[in-house]
């Protein structure tokens, strides 16, 4: 499936029905009073969350959505229908955004939680609606209200715990797949992930966090290279950022500088996250490279040593980032599910 996480849309409510001008006329009755009805109120349009959609991909191929309009009154004072809500389904964690205002309308975070886009315009009121005991036949009626539109931006942010950050290559789909059941795309080039990956994964018994596997970052993502730009924002919503760094490269301290400048230019927000560090691939490096790597402080921390193809401490990365996001007071049991080893 296509991800798509940004699309704007027209929306528009139904207008109200008219009033309408009837007089009573029976036989054997000489002087039937007003009874024009009124008219049905128009159609809103409204946004509600789905946990069951990932992607705003539908939007891309239809940008426009239109609520009936509200019937016309009638005599005998029937009232018109009302016209009916479309209800369009969007993925939790959508922002609706007003294009023109530059205004936050909502933020869909939570499954069903909803927003009226645009309103039905209101329902015309009929004659008899009028009728007052010195004007006792009025002739006249109230029209429909216009319904309201607009034009509305969805940006969808994907709902984390822990986000994966690193450059292309670094092991971050190799490592998600390993943890959780999700089962990205994996090979030996760059920008093999393409869209962000979410996987759940288990600590223990009624114990789960998510884990996103954000597209490699480069230089300059920030400014719009590579791929990265297109989906920092989803780190903006995650409680903890896991920085990985690929053991095999020149300069595992250079990368995460990299990474820590992408991500404070395109947002000083996110260096106040809780972050954790890990090194990548160490079945691939020797006891020197490792006892170095103990000893290497970045921004203060010590980073841990992880190898998601020997299984090498994925055990104890669980339980760390399950204790940066709830803290110390709750020990999870000392096992990973899901945990591949050799």
């Amino acid at each position: 499936m296509k991800f798509v996480d940004f699309v704007q849309i027209a929306v528009k409510a139904g207008n109200g029905g008219n009033g309408v001008v009837s007089f009573r006329r029976e036989k054997y009755v000489p002087k039937g009073g007003p009874d024009g009805g009124d008219g049905g109120r128009g159609g809103n349009v409204v946004l509600q969350a789905n946990k069951n959609l990932s992607t705003l991909l539908d939007f891309q191929y239809r940008r426009a959505y239109a609520a009936p309009r509200g019937a016309h009154g009638a005599g005998a004072r029937r009232t018109g229908q009302s016209g009916n809500d479309v209800v369009l389904q969007v993925p939790v964690g959508t922002i609706v955004r007003d294009v023109h205002a530059h205004k936050v309308l909502a933020d869909l975070a939570a499954h069903g939680d909803s927003i009226v886009a645009v309103r039905g315009g209101k329902a015309g009121r009929g004659n008899s609606a009028f009728a007052t005991s010195t004007d006792q036949a009025p002739r006249h009626a109230e029209p429909g209200g216009k319904g309201e539109e607009r034009e509305i931006e969805l940006e969808l942010k994907l709902l984390a715990d822990v986000a994966l950050v690193g450059l292309p290559n670094a092991g971050k789909s190799t490592l998600i797949s390993v943890i959780s059941a999700a089962r990205p795309k994996i090979a030996e080039y760059p920008f093999t992930t393409l869209i962000p990956n979410l996987g759940i994964v288990r600590v223990d018994e009624g114990s789960s966090f998510v884990v996103a596997d954000i597209p490699g970052l480069i230089e300059g993502a920030h400014a719009g290279k590579g791929l990265g730009i297109q989906f920092l924002r989803h780190i903006e919503r995650t409680k903890v950022l896991l920085f990985l760094l690929d053991t095999t490269r020149p300069d595992p301290a250079a990368d995460y500088g990299v990474l820590e400048t992408e991500l404070r230019l395109f947002s000083a927000d996110l260096m106040h996250k809780p972050r954790l560090i890990a090194f990548s691939k160490i079945d691939s490096i020797g006891e020197t490279e490792r006892k170095q790597l103990r000893k290497l402080r970045l921004n203060g921390s010590r980073g841990m040593l992880i190898s998601s193809v020997a299984g090498e401490g994925l055990p104890e990365l669980v339980q760390a980032m399950w204790k940066v996001m709830h803290g110390p007071q709750r020990r999870p049991a000392r096992h990973a599910s899901r945990t591949k080893t050799r």
